[in-house]
């Protein structure tokens, strides 16, 4: 007889804590523990739970009403975010500082910011312009290009060029704004 298999898929589908063996967010592969077996039972029993109860919960977590137009769902999903964070420590400081990091980014650019185009450090940038080939190396402060240290990418593109351009259109990391209105007109 074979042993009983999970179904991560449907839990995706629903929501809920996956069940598959070996996932327990535990990196060394090790059993889950007392207090992981504690947070899955506890993250189950929310959806047996009244919205009445889990607004109660809400108010004794966060001391305060939760919105009105949250849905049930989000309710839960919500208080399962909160009993995790509580038991596995939350969102290392890495990760708050390049969300913050994006969301200065979005605010000062608006809307048409796409954090895929953020550039690692040792990224080297090619384009081809007139018969010649241009390489740039993405640094932590900046960028080098020719042997000489640059802190934009639209100034090597005005030295190769000779006129001003967008550094990030330049090198292929932006979308034109009437491309992307045209793409989004079209779904």
């Amino acid at each position: 007889m074979k042993p009983p298999r999970h179904d991560a898929s449907a839990r995706q589908h629903s929501g809920g804590p996956s069940l598959v063996p070996g996932r327990s967010g535990n990196p060394n592969g090790e059993t889950r523990s007392g207090v992981m077996a504690e947070v899955d039972r506890q993250i189950a029993e929310l959806a047996h739970r009244s919205t009445h109860e889990l607004r109660l919960a809400w108010r004794q977590l966060h001391r305060i009403a939760p919105p009105q137009g949250l849905s049930r769902d989000l309710l839960i999903r919500a208080l399962a975010h909160q009993l995790q964070e509580q038991s596995y420590g939350g969102t290392g400081r890495a990760l708050r500082q390049r969300l913050q990091t994006l969301t200065r980014e979005r605010e000062k650019r608006g809307a048409c910011f796409d954090p895929a185009a953020t550039l690692k450090t040792g990224t080297t940038l090619i384009r081809q312009w007139r018969g010649h080939t241009h390489a740039v190396l993405v640094r932590d402060n900046g960028f080098d290009y020719e042997g000489e240290r640059y802190r934009s990418l639209s100034v090597i593109a005005k030295r190769i060029t000779g006129a001003h351009w967008s550094g990030p259109r330049f090198f292929g990391l932006t979308k034109r704004a009437t491309a992307s209105a045209a793409a989004e007109a079209r779904q």
